[in-house]
């Protein structure tokens, strides 16, 4: 085998191992969605199940603010990700070695992606909290009001 096909092979295997992480990141961030939705509802049942007072609701905005910050960091890590991969895959198309084979730090391209706190207001990331504070919020306002 010639030392251009084996550095080529370890190259597109570098480049399954980063989306690996791509996909890690993405399937991390949808779990953290579903863990958000299941524990504000379940806040919400134990509020009804105990007859708690309506401000009681507003418990469920732990959960949703701490689950939107996981969000926003997974959404960022898979950007970053994918930041390493496109510049990996530049690497072996060109035949260049700007990138270290198997290296899997992304953190060379923290100035080309967002911030933490810029994909915590991403279109992507916001809705799902959104919604899931406003139940909360609202539903302590009307039940206080009646």
């Amino acid at each position: 085998m010639s030392e251009t096909t084996a550095s080529d092979s370890h190259r597109v295997k570098h480049l399954e191992l980063i989306q690996t992480a791509v996909t890690r990141m993405g399937q991390n961030s949808f779990t953290v969605r579903g863990w958000s939705v299941t524990l504000v509802s379940v806040v919400f049942a134990l509020i009804a199940a105990k007859d708690a007072p309506p401000l009681a609701a507003l418990i469920a905005l732990i959960p949703a603010v701490v689950f939107w910050g996981l969000d926003a960091y997974y959404l960022r890590q898979e950007r970053l990700f994918r930041q390493l991969y496109e510049a990996a895959a530049v690497d072996l198309t060109r035949g260049t070695t700007h990138i270290t084979v198997f290296s899997m730090n992304p953190s060379a391209y923290n100035t080309n992606v967002p911030t933490w706190r810029a994909t915590l207001i991403s279109p992507t990331v916001v809705p799902i909290p959104a919604v899931l504070a406003a139940i909360a919020v609202g539903y302590a306002a009307v039940a206080t009001i009646i």
